[in-house]
């Protein structure tokens, strides 16, 4: 978003994230854009490859329980204290979705690969690891650079199609701020495209303000943005409101089947969330 572009909505950034897409999410703690999660869901997308950096929740439950999601990596599934989230565990376990097993460290690694436009990253961590029979893409090769057997996994470049959150602040010129959230810095720099809906848009410019200018994603990076109040209801936005912890428990109830998901979906969502 450059100074003489207008800002996008919701429904925008949707339209903008094709079918087949792989998005690149960050956890509930995160900054979860959920009104765009909810205008894909509208808009029927589908065939989604969900990356979790490094985890996925309520975001990836909500987009597998409609349908729109065919491949899910992710080192966890989790939505925190409510428990784990019912549709994409139903998803995983039925085999209507593939599951790429991951960990933290191999999330990172692989964006940082694509970050500084590498191949791939090594490391070490997961050797010894049963991950590695099931990631035939994690690679065990020998150090280039030891003069003894010395194995290292290597784990390809994640380039993602997309990376999409929610942040506090946009400035007048299109720069982000994230506060201390240093994992969406790093999806937006190994994205092909970032999109980012935020509470509020300010008449400044961080990048000239020392103490924001290190938390704060150049406009270089960012692809579109939508101001979208409290668009990270119901998992909230760190710094700015809690997690809704009821909406959220009645959630996991109502989801346990896929008739409850459906209603609980078209009453609470669909209906109510501004495109």
């Amino acid at each position: 978003m450059m100074p003489d572009a207008a800002p996008l909505t919701v429904t925008d950034i949707a339209a903008r994230i094709a079918d087949g897409a792989s998005i690149a999410l960050p956890p509930d703690y995160s900054g979860c854009a959920m009104t765009v999660v909810a205008a894909l869901i509208r808009r029927h997308a589908r065939n989604l490859q969900l990356i979790g950096v490094p985890s996925l929740g309520l975001q990836a439950d909500w987009l597998v329980g409609a349908g729109c999601v065919a491949i899910l990596e992710s080192a966890a599934l989790t939505l925190g204290e409510p428990g784990m989230p019912p549709r994409a565990i139903a998803a995983v376990k039925a085999g209507d979705i593939e599951m790429r097993d991951a960990t933290c460290p191999a999330i990172h690694a692989g964006l940082q690969a694509a970050e500084k436009g590498i191949p791939f990253m090594p490391l070490r961590g997961i050797l010894g690891s049963d991950l590695l029979k099931v990631r035939p893409d994690w690679q065990v090769i020998d150090n280039p650079l030891s003069t003894m057997r010395d194995p290292i996994v290597i784990i390809p470049a994640i380039r993602p199609d997309v990376a999409l959150f929610h942040a506090r602040h946009a400035d007048r010129n299109g720069n982000v701020w994230i506060g201390v959230r240093r994992e969406l810095m790093l999806m937006a720099h190994a994205a092909r495209e970032t999109y980012v809906t935020v509470e509020d848009i300010v008449d400044t410019d961080f990048l000239r303000d020392e103490d924001r200018a290190g938390s704060t994603i150049p406009a270089l990076y960012i692809s579109g943005i939508a101001k979208a109040a409290r668009g990270g209801d119901p998992v909230g936005l760190a710094g700015a409101y809690p997690a809704d912890h009821t909406v959220l428990a009645d959630y996991v109830r109502a989801a346990q089947t896929q008739a409850g998901f459906d209603d609980w979906m078209a009453a609470r969502v669909l209906e109510t969330v501004p495109a």
